[in-house]
């Protein structure tokens, strides 16, 4: 076609890399479209990085070596492919369980212990602090028996009831 390949490399590097850093700005919109693939290896960021690898690897051969075209593309694929694995395995996994780590749903804090930080009234609200592996979680409470229950009591969450956590007296003496 008459363009050199070194153009062809740097061009799809300068594309590669404005589509990076526009999905970078635009990721929250963009995500819902492609949640059609659902499949960890199909999201654009690992096409993206490959392209951007390749490319700049392609780049930097074709300029600073006298290897062969079809060798060097050969080499580019190579790397890019291993750094797109790399970066899927130990940055975006990880980044992925985090993130889902953090969230609870309500009927995970059925069953945990908590304490009173402000006094459930016989027939009204308190206040309970759940101590968890990722922060503290205070939620609005009520007494299971409609008793009162004093400030600093350890209690059980029983249920959930549209975000209020019913609440028993947990019996000291009975092994959990």
């Amino acid at each position: 076609m008459g363009i050199p390949i070194e153009t062809v490399y740097l061009f799809t590097l300068v594309i590669s890399g404005s589509l990076t850093f526009l999905y970078i700005l635009l990721s929250d919109v963009l995500d819902g479209i492609f949640d059609a693939f659902d499949h960890p290896l199909l999201s654009p960021q690992l096409f993206l990085s490959f392209f951007t690898v390749l490319s700049a690897t392609g780049y930097l051969l074709e300029r600073y070596t006298a290897a062969a075209s079809y060798f060097i593309g050969l080499i580019s694929a190579g790397v890019a492919l291993i750094v797109v694995l790399l970066l899927h395995f130990f940055v975006f996994v990880p980044l992925r369980s985090a993130e889902s780590s953090l969230n609870y749903a309500q009927e995970d804090l059925e069953g945990c212990r908590a304490k009173v930080i402000i006094t459930v009234p016989a027939d009204g609200f308190g206040e309970i602090l759940i101590q968890r592996a990722s922060g503290a979680i205070s939620k609005p409470a009520k007494s299971l028996k409609n008793e009162e229950i004093p400030l600093e009591a350890e209690v059980i969450v029983v249920s959930m009831e549209n975000g209020v956590a019913v609440v028993a007296k947990r019996d000291p003496y009975y092994i959990s």
